[in-house]
């Protein structure tokens, strides 16, 4: 089994650039794609991320391309795109990928327009890749700093998973692997839904009572959903699940609570959006979510209703006027 030494990273916003800065960290060589020259010429000359991860040094020995060809050659690649651009990139990696190349998916969500998750992207696109999935709760920025940070990498086969651990892991990158391909990406995919509401409710004034409440009846959510698809329940209970979920509800750093926020203070989605040069996943994710969970007869109010304001088919406080007068019922 290779020792995976040199790593290509596809992607080159903040997260992209946090798990190329963490690969070497773990003495690995590697390059990382990123689609603008600006972001390419700044890590490359200033070893700095100067549009998505500004203030950070990055490693003199990271190395940015605009090349795919020169990134495909790597031992083992991370794909950091956002999830609804994932089957665009895979499929101009296509002509430069040999069989068999670990492709470790770094997105965390679930294709809009087809109710796919990455996995099933990478299957169509890549068939001859081998599959990874990494997730868990991480902010770019203490990836990047080099902060102590535990996540899931998820494996069909133990000893790949265990060897691509090893390649990424260093004193304060700890992954754990695990061979729940579906429950590793549900849990990085609903969380970000799930966040969204969770800042509504702080942007809203409801109180941290309420914000408690919402992640634990967010994460009843996520568990009906994950064991539907035949979920490991100690991954939903893990790194990758309430990990992530109590993270990204809990900061606004997370791209997706700090929306929330804005939206419960009163802004309009356009308007929120308009600021950002990043994706806020959750926004694309919550109408995919909410049609799988309507065709499996899950039930998920709080994700339908995410969908509904974020799809503008309702307001926020009609949204929370409906989830707070459902009728009574067992927890359990």
């Amino acid at each position: 089994m290779s020792e995976y030494k040199n790593i290509g990273v596809i992607g080159g916003g903040a997260w992209g650039t946090a798990l190329a800065q963490s690969a070497c960290l773990a003495g690995r060589n590697v390059t990382l794609w990123a689609r603008e020259q600006e972001t390419v010429t700044a890590i490359n000359e200033t070893h700095e991320n100067t549009l998505f991860l500004k203030g950070i040094s990055l490693s003199p020995a990271l190395k940015a391309t605009t090349d795919l060809e020169q990134v495909a050659c790597n031992d083992a690649l991370l794909i950091v795109t956002p999830a609804q651009f994932v089957r665009a990139t895979l499929t101009d990696l296509a002509p430069f990928i040999k069989d068999n190349l670990p492709i470790i998916i770094c997105a965390k969500g679930i294709e809009k327009q087809t109710s796919k998750f990455m996995s099933d992207v990478l299957a169509e696109t890549l068939p001859n890749a081998t599959p990874a999935i990494l997730s868990g709760p991480s902010f770019a920025s203490d990836v990047a700093n080099g902060l102590p940070t535990a996540v899931t990498l998820a494996a069909a086969n133990k000893p790949l998973g265990k060897a691509l651990a090893s390649a990424l892991s260093h004193d304060n990158l700890r992954p754990y692997w695990t061979d729940d391909l579906i429950g590793v990406q549900i849990g990085g995919a609903l969380k970000n839904v799930l966040a969204i509401a969770a800042g509504i409710v702080i942007g809203k004034k409801l109180g941290a009572s309420a914000n408690a409440s919402l992640i634990s009846r967010g994460f009843a959510e996520l568990t009906r959903f994950g064991e539907s698809f035949g979920a490991n329940r100690d991954t939903m209970m893990g790194l990758s699940g309430l990990g992530d979920l109590v993270l990204t509800c809990s900061s606004p750093q997370s791209r997706n609570m700090s929306l929330g926020l804005e939206l419960g203070e009163g802004n309009s989605l356009e308007a929120v959006l308009a600021k950002r040069i990043s994706v806020t996943e959750g926004v694309y994710t919550a109408g995919a979510v909410t049609a799988i969970a309507r065709e499996k007869q899950i039930e998920m109010p709080i994700s339908e209703a995410v969908s509904a304001i974020v799809n503008q088919q309702i307001t926020v406080d009609e949204a929370i006027k409906s989830l707070l007068s459902r009728p009574l019922r067992s927890e359990i």
